[in-house]
């Protein structure tokens, strides 16, 4: 009888570990942002829902650059998109990257290097030097001023213009 009992209990284990692993592939696929590339360098931003934004923070130290935005007293799921990132070679002021982040996090492979990144979002522009070493991944965060009115700062594209966008106009 114990015979049985055992072949049962690992029977039960196998299937149980067998539902965790694919609940768990199931979900890590959904919380995956696309890597993309700008002017040859990769980067992928992500984290507007609690579980992409802890699977940002888990392959962070994986990327050279973690750029994180967030506006002062802002309720979480609040973060304005549209983020403009221009990363400069911080003594030559070459632009070497130039993006939109679409999310609080932002994660880029650069090189190792010192730079200044600059973060635009409805047009206010906030500056954070970053010192990129080899090997070991480098971190800014920008916070905007909670009293801003984004909404209505002149940020975001007028209806016309995202019309026009639209029909290539």
């Amino acid at each position: 009888m114990k015979p049985i009992r055992f072949a049962w209990s690992n029977a039960a284990m196998a299937a149980a570990v067998a539902m965790v692993w694919a609940a768990g592939t199931s979900a890590h696929a959904l919380t995956n942002p696309t890597i993309q590339v700008a002017q040859g360098i990769e980067y992928m931003c992500g984290g507007n829902s609690s579980a992409e934004a802890d699977f940002m923070r888990m392959v962070a130290p994986r990327w050279a650059a973690t750029l994180e935005f967030s506006v002062n007293r802002a309720k979480v799921g609040q973060m304005p998109s549209d983020i403009q990132v221009t990363v400069r070679e911080r003594y030559t002021g070459r632009p070497v990257m130039e993006a939109v982040a679409a999310a609080p996090y932002m994660l880029a492979r650069l090189d190792p290097g010192s730079y200044e990144v600059e973060a635009t979002l409805a047009g206010v522009s906030l500056r954070q030097p970053l010192v990129v070493f080899n090997g070991v991944g480098a971190r800014v965060a920008f916070v905007w001023p909670s009293n801003v009115d984004f909404a209505h700062a002149g940020g975001s594209r007028r209806a016309e213009q995202q019309a026009a966008a639209r029909t290539n106009d």
